[in-house]
């Protein structure tokens, strides 16, 4: 180990521009933003994007950053938390490998401060790729299990990546950037007990605002344990205390993460784990026919706790229910924002089959997302009853398979239709494509696009 880790990333953190990124990891990162976005938008439609736009509409802050689809400018890190906010509420944002929602942290955080100091669209990019690869390194370097962080991944490896973005976007230098990570390790939180609750969706939030507010005091001069990283009761001995590889840590950018494994696109907006279920189970769908004939459904499943939940509160905790997204697929014949409402939750269709619905869970299985798999078993009855049963070891968009990109397209369209005409979101994708090139005019240009409501 370096005699401090943190200096020496810092050090290399400061040393990532636009120019040293290969296009390659540029056209990854710009596809990851473009989903991002997309997905925030159609997010805002939702009850807790609204309620926390009304709070930072309150607040009354300089009007310098843009809250997206709700008409309105406030400060950068108040824009970043409701913009967050909006992107993570349907969880239906890229996902990393190792898994943590790495885009709604830094994204906003990027985009905020890039409208405020009149950034380019490269300076986006830089700063996102360097926001997401940070928080992979900290996870792959630390090794932890799933469920055995004590806190929602984006909790804390989020606002470390916001922090990043954000330092890139205001230029601090390597001994600004320690002080900004030092003041990020502080932000640190988020409780797994509030997955399938409002609150969930504001993990990303704090994280995005936390890192703005950092790196904006690192600019003043505000100083903070200039070694978090190794620090005694810092931040690796606090959130990972069983094994840390500082080595892989130092290997930033070799080679970026998006690229190589490269984040999954979510076509279901679901916990990850959970499309493997959907997918399994629309396979079966066209051999059932007539869902109300269901008589059994069993899905062996890995041992993941926090997504066995047989009777979710309401139609977003279904989010989090491998029962209740296999149900949906199979009545439904697919699994979009509209599978998520309480409306749905409680048609008595999706009651009666949650009741004859069943997981197993094997302690055999791989619990990595990379390389799981679930099994969905649905007996038919009546005369002529029978078994089907399908297997699921990649579901659509999984990482290191290429992105089916008018499929995306389909996805993105669809996600910007939920507040911009066709023609309007046809041109926000296509500044969106054109990122990197976009003058820091151009970008405010875009994020006008995306302003728009109230």
């Amino acid at each position: 180990m370096p005699p401090s880790p943190t200096a020496e990333l810092c050090k290399t953190l400061s040393a990532v521009t636009f120019e040293s990124l290969d296009r390659e990891t540029v056209a990854a990162v710009k596809r990851l933003i473009a989903d991002a976005i997309a997905v925030a938008i159609a997010g805002s439609r939702e009850v807790p994007p609204r309620i926390v736009a009304d709070h930072v509409r309150e607040l009354g802050a300089t009007p310098a950053s843009s809250v997206w689809g709700f008409g309105m400018r406030t400060a950068p890190a108040h824009a970043a938390y409701a913009n967050a906010v909006s992107m993570h509420v349907l969880d239906f944002e890229p996902m990393s490998s190792p898994p943590t929602h790495a885009a709604s942290p830094v994204v906003p955080a990027a985009f905020a401060l890039a409208e405020a100091r009149g950034a380019s669209g490269g300076d986006i990019v830089a700063a996102c790729a360097k926001g997401f690869e940070i928080q992979g390194r900290v996870l792959v370097a630390s090794a932890h299990d799933r469920g055995e962080l004590p806190f929602h991944s984006p909790g804390v490896v989020g606002v470390m990546g916001s922090a990043v973005a954000s330092g890139h976007v205001l230029r601090l230098d390597a001994e600004q950037l320690r002080h900004a990570l030092g003041m990020a390790a502080s932000r640190c939180s988020g409780l797994p007990a509030n997955t399938g609750s409002m609150v969930k969706c504001t993990h990303c939030g704090y994280a995005a605002a936390g890192g703005v507010e950092s790196a904006q005091m690192a600019a003043r001069g505000f100083l903070a344990n200039p070694g978090i990283f190794e620090a005694r009761a810092g931040y690796v001995a606090t959130f990972f205390p069983k094994h840390f590889d500082y080595d892989t840590l130092l290997r930033f950018g070799r080679p970026f993460g998006c690229v190589d494994p490269g984040m999954a696109i979510k076509f279901f907006p679901s916990k990850y784990p959970t499309h493997f279920a959907i997918a399994a189970a629309l396979e079966l769908r066209p051999r059932i026919g007539d869902p109300s004939a269901i008589g059994r459904v069993r899905i062996l499943t890995p041992d993941i706790d926090d997504a066995d939940r047989p009777q979710p509160r309401g139609g977003l905790e279904g989010k989090f229910s491998f029962q209740y997204t296999a149900a949906a697929a199979l009545l439904d014949g697919k699994v979009g924002v509209h599978s998520f409402t309480d409306e749905r939750r409680y048609r008595p269709d999706m009651v009666a089959l949650l009741e004859k619905t069943t997981v197993v869970r094997d302690k055999t299985l791989s619990r990595d997302t990379r390389n799981m798999r679930v099994e969905v078993e649905v007996e038919v009855e009546g005369s002529g009853g029978s078994k089907h049963k399908a297997v699921c070891d990649r579901p659509p968009g999984s990482w290191g398979a290429p992105v089916d990109a008018k499929q995306h397209r389909v996805k993105l369209m669809e996600c910007f239709g939920a507040r911009l005409r066709e023609a309007d979101a046809a041109g926000v994708l296509e500044r969106l494509d054109r990122l990197d090139q976009l003058s820091a005019a151009e970008v405010k240009q875009l994020i006008g696009g995306l302003t728009a409501g109230g």
